[in-house]
């Protein structure tokens, strides 16, 4: 602000100096002028009052820089705190409101909705301060002048300020109406693209045109009426502005020739006026600007404040103490409600003993989700009260949750960076250590962001309990024991690659068990399906750069990389190798381009040749465009030649020239440590006695590459070297490489049998006071369940274990065991919530019904409502049909709810009717006539009373398609039509 002020009285001088330069300088009667005392002759005081004049201009030029430096780092300060707040507040989000807001509405609000806020936040206090006080600076000097001039300049103001928005605002509603017809014509265009061969098939294409015509004529109309507006705003505004002047020339000549006014004054008085147009645009647009933010923020704001989030004192701020939990769990009359305010849970009164193991039976999968969700509190109930070890979970500090409390599913959500980082996340709750302040962290505090040091040591094993790092890794190693999981782990750790400075022990136990190892192959006899490295020998499952320099990459290979050694690829044109290479590059480019075309970069088999798409393509451009043994750039040059740096002999196939691999054998004779020292930072070498830290652990073992052919053998490879890992008591070395395997965006590349372990792994290693393990090692058999259950009793035997399933085979082995159905405690005494509405009982019983049924029992409780929405209830006497044989299926298909019906083959020519089958409560009847759009085929007639639901064709069909259970359960049953 005072810097903002400073910059007034400089815009002073920078008008009255140009006024004293006319008046007393170049209009001075005299040659000799006094000023205060002093005595200059004309030229020095003229040249006086221009060194003043340029050096206000140069002050206020750099003070009005400093001002706009300054609202643009309060711009991006404000915008960061706005940022890290929203995000803030997206932790705090109940469970339930992401379940009707999607991640790319609120990524869109942090991001992109939220960026032009932070220019308005910059410019929210300086820019009217700014112009305003510019605005004001300006008239003043004009009043200064001369009354009439002021007069002049803001007289057509008020017009300006009430007629130019007016107009805005008509432009803004046209381009509103603009973007509307935009988005239509984009979805017309759409669908004359989707249906092309049909508008040209049935002759569409002329009434499909006319309709883009008409579409195309009112954007016209829309887009010709904001030019007629805008230009005339402008003109408009351009004429107000210019009409000014014209006032000043004609009165203000008028008060120059008649001497009340020197011509000093007016000539500086047009200047002002000039700069006065300036702040008033930037005070209008300011207001524009000011509007239209306004509802932006309200439309954010709005967004990020939902009912039921975690009070703030209970997320951000230290808490007073961490309690254990080892108490019981009481549910008291707990219902929760989903984000539409259906009930999930409804009055569940149960008792947990602390420190029990306990089984929950519940089919439905929300019921699940909400009962573990209820008490980690990421739902809060709707009614009713949670009491945890005596401590009401509504006022639990959010770090006694995270610290005493896990969760585990068979579908976690997972970080992008490695499974140790997704796993230990519990321990790395804050930094471990006083780091020095830097200058980013003193920022990161200024603007209201976290001021912890990302790069710190975060790892604290005492949440655990444990002594150091190697105790977290031993119980980790135990747990994965217990689940059985440890022979998959290994596995996926075999082909990881690691440090061996790191890994010390692992790295000289791998080198000692190689002729063990060799050993184990050959008696196997799966040592054929190895290429082993000899440095005599071209090994066909290395590419040829790593054959050259007999030595494994421990970067990759890229074209940029290879860019930066041309000196290699010289070296390698200098022994005459380079036109084969050339050619050798063609060539694979040439069938690759046979295999997948230029756009087939998607397939899986091509991913499995190892290049990357972009590189293919290019590579394919290169040779497209220049034949062999044109003129090459560098960068060209390295983009060929890193195709036989990525592809292997084994995957060209018999097509590899045998005078390649003879020659390439050559040069590593003769060349092969003079080409290693070139690339010394990119490769290591490969020798018998050492490790190579570019290979993984399997084929440190091996000491070579498992051929492409071996298929399955690969696998039987892979657990006979884990067995002689396991004998040589080297597995926990290696499972702990597990940590280090990268895990991708929402772990996209980690298959669910590693994930399962990740999660159990994730709640179970802060060794919590409460377990909840819902469905956990799904993809498992039971005996690996039963042994995690087993593991965790003896790892955690004070923990209160909440086993959440579908179903389990016997529930005897639990201290406890409940069990819920659709919502409800089973044996509960208590009516369901009532409806609001006789509509809405109807509805209820109609869900109430439809989820008793086999076929739709499964089902999530949105979607039994939109089915139950949908579905009629039809009553029939004994007796009655329900529907004929050759009836259209449309009407429908029936879900028996009481009484009995028989399905019935009529009788034909003067024959007997046959009765084909008798049909119950829970079976669905004409639901093969709705999916295969076929006729009835049997006659369906009541036995006793009968009370179904029919089923809309619409309904059904929805729910078959977009429900894989229900579609499940659907072939199920037709399999048991076609096994009749």
């Amino acid at each position: 602000m005072c810097v903002t002020l400073t910059l007034f009285p400089l815009l002073y001088l920078t008008l009255e100096l140009p006024k004293r330069i006319i008046n007393e300088a170049i209009g001075a009667g005299s040659s000799t002028i006094e000023v205060y005392g002093y005595q200059f002759d004309q030229i020095t005081y003229l040249m006086i009052l221009c060194g003043l004049f340029l050096l206000a201009v140069l002050c206020h030029g750099l003070l009005k820089m400093r001002i706009n430096t300054m609202k643009g780092v309060l711009a991006e300060r404000l915008l960061r705190r706005f940022r890290y707040t929203l995000i803030a507040r997206i932790l705090r989000f109940p469970q339930p409101y992401f379940e009707r807001t999607s991640q790319g509405e609120l990524v869109s609000m942090v991001t992109a909705e939220s960026e032009p806020m932070g220019g308005l936040m910059g410019d929210a206090v300086a820019q009217p301060v700014l112009q305003a006080g510019q605005m004001l600076t300006i008239l003043g000097f004009l009043f200064f002048q001369s009354v009439a001039f002021g007069l002049a300049a803001i007289a057509l103001i008020p017009l300006q300020a009430w007629l130019i928005p007016k107009l805005q605002r008509q432009i803004n509603q046209l381009n509103k109406k603009r973007v509307i017809q935009v988005r239509a014509l984009a979805a017309e265009i759409g669908e004359a693209a989707a249906g092309a061969g049909t508008l040209r098939k049935h002759g569409g294409w002329r009434h499909r045109m006319a309709m883009v015509g008409d579409r195309l004529g009112r954007l016209f109309k829309i887009r010709f009426d904001i030019y007629q507006k805008k230009f005339f705003m402008k003109f408009l505004n351009n004429f107000i502005t210019q009409l000014t002047p014209f006032f000043f020339f004609s009165i203000g000549g008028y008060l120059v020739i008649r001497g009340d006014v020197t011509l000093g004054a007016l000539v500086a008085a047009l200047a002002a006026y000039k700069d006065l147009s300036s702040p008033w645009k930037e005070l209008l647009a300011y207001y524009n600007q000011s509007a239209d933010m306004s509802l932006r923020w309200d439309t954010i704001t709005e967004r990020f404040a939902p009912s039921g989030m975690v009070d703030e004192k209970l997320f951000y701020e230290d808490p007073t103490d961490i309690p254990h939990l080892h108490g019981d769990i009481v549910l008291d009359q707990v219902t929760v409600r989903d984000g539409d305010g259906n009930p999930v849970l409804e009055d569940i009164s149960l008792t947990i003993k602390g420190g029990s193991a306990v089984g929950i039976t519940a089919p439905n999968d929300e019921d699940r989700r909400a009962f573990g969700e209820v008490i980690t509190r990421e739902s809060m109930a709707a009614s009713g009260t949670v009491t945890i070890s005596g401590h009401d979970v509504r006022a639990l500090h959010q770090a006694v949750i995270a610290q005493r409390m896990g969760e585990a599913s068979s579908r976690p959500i997972m970080f992008q960076g490695s499974f140790g980082d997704n796993v230990l996340m519990p321990m790395r709750f804050c930094p471990q250590a006083d780091t020095e302040l830097t200058e980013a962290m003193r920022e990161a505090a200024r603007v209201g962001n976290s001021p912890d040091d990302l790069h710190a040591s975060w790892l604290d094993p005492m949440r655990g309990a444990f002594s150091d790092q190697g105790d977290i890794r031993r119980f980790w190693y135990q747990l994965v024991q217990g689940m059985g999981s440890s022979d998959a782990l290994v596995r996926r750790a075999l082909d990881q690659s690691f440090d061996p400075d790191e890994h010390p022990t692992l790295r000289d136990a791998l080198i000692r068990l190689r002729p063990k190892v060799a050993e184990a192959l050959k008696t196997a006899g799966l040592d054929r399906y190895v290429f082993r490295f000899d440095p005599d020998k071209y090994n066909p499952a290395l590419p040829l750069s790593e054959n050259l320099l007999f030595a494994a990459p421990i970067v990759e290979i890229t074209p940029e990389v290879l860019g930066e050694r041309m000196d290699f690829l010289r070296t390698l044109h200098e022994m005459e190798l380079g036109t084969q290479l050339e050619t050798m590059s063609r060539d694979i480019i040439e069938m690759l381009r046979q295999i997948f075309g230029q756009t087939g970069t998607d397939h899986p088999l091509f991913r499995r040749v190892g290049l990357e798409a972009s590189v293919y393509e290019d590579v394919l451009d290169l040779v497209t465009r220049k034949p062999q043994g044109a003129d090459m750039e560098d960068r060209e040059l390295a983009l060929l030649f890193s195709i036989p740096a990525k592809i292997t002999a084994e995957q060209i196939g018999p097509s590899f020239p045998n005078n390649v691999a003879w020659q390439i054998l050559e040069m590593r004779r003769l060349h092969s440590e003079t080409l290693r020292e070139q690339m010394k930072d990119l490769f290591v070498p490969i020798r018998a006695d050492s490790h190579v830290a570019g290979l993984s652990v399997l084929e440190n073992a091996l000491f070579g590459k498992i051929s492409d052919t071996a298929g399955a053998r690969a696998d039987d490879m892979r657990k006979l070297v884990g067995d002689v890992l396991a004998e040589a008591d080297v597995t926990p070395l290696v499972i702990e490489l597990i940590f280090e395997v990268p895990i991708a965006l929402g772990g996209a590349n980690l298959p669910a049998m590693y994930a399962e372990p990740l999660s159990v792994g994730r709640a179970a290693i802060k060794r919590p006071d409460i377990l909840i393990l819902d469905k956990v090692l799904a993809s498992y058999d039971a005996e690996a369940q039963q042994g995690l259950f087993e593991n965790l009793r003896t790892l955690l035997p004070e923990t209160t274990i909440i086993y959440l399933n579908d179903a389990f085979e016997d529930d005897s082995i639990f201290d406890q065991h409940f069990e819920i159905v659709q919502g409800r405690l089973v044996g509960a005494e208590g009516a369901r919530a009532e409806a609001d509405s006789e509509v809405g009982a109807d509805l209820a019983r109609k869900v109430d019904a439809l989820s008793r049924t086999p076929m739709f029992s499964g089902l999530k409780r949105k979607q039994l409502r939109l089915l139950a929405f949908g579905a009629r209830w039809y009553d029939a006497q004994p007796g009655d049909y329900v529907f004929h044989k050759n009836d259209d299926p449309t009407d429908g298909a029936y879900m028996v709810i009481e009484g009995e019906a028989d399905l019935v083959l009529p009788a034909e020519d003067d024959g007997e009717e046959r009765l084909i089958a008798t049909v119950g409560a829970g079976a669905l009847v004409g639901e093969l006539g709705l999916i295969r759009g076929e006729a009835r085929a049997l006659d369906m007639r009541a036995r006793s009373a009968l009370t179904c639901l029919r089923i809309g064709e619409e309904e059904f069909m929805a729910v078959v398609e977009n429900d894989a259970a229900t579609a499940f359960r659907l072939l199920q049953v037709v399999a048991g039509y076609v096994n009749t």
